[in-house]
């Protein structure tokens, strides 16, 4: 069991948001757009949509956790849209079910020029 004398007491205080270092910071980083992608290596996979198994069509996943996924796509998926996900594995492939949350054009230099567009799934 770690000690609990080990590790650093955090304080919060109140925050002068008058602060113009403060200010500068913040309009700096007013522009800019996370969307989870460059945390994981990127892995190839297909995803079909509606329950079925109809129309399969490819997709990049780029981050996942036990809740959500974002893929990237050549192609734009509406919100609330239902989708399986085909995932390769070791012993064969894992199917995964999702909901589309969020769809964007991708925002990176490469992504405007290679039409990417980012996907936010909630898995179900």
């Amino acid at each position: 069991m770690a000690d609990n004398k080990s590790f650093p007491i955090l304080s919060i205080s109140g925050v002068d948001w008058n602060d113009p270092q403060l200010g500068s910071l913040l309009n700096k980083s007013g522009d800019w757009h996370l969307d989870n992608r460059g945390s994981a290596p990127p892995l190839d996979l297909h995803i079909h949509f509606g329950w079925g198994a109809g129309v399969t069509k490819p997709a990049v996943l780029v981050w996942q956790n036990d809740e959500a996924m974002v893929l990237q796509t050549g192609f734009p998926l509406g919100q609330g849209e239902h989708v399986r996900v085909d995932r390769p594995q070791e012993s064969g492939t894992e199917t995964l079910w999702g909901e589309v949350l969020a769809s964007r054009p991708g925002q990176r230099a490469d992504d405007q020029a290679n039409g990417i567009q980012v996907h936010w799934l909630r898995m179900r």
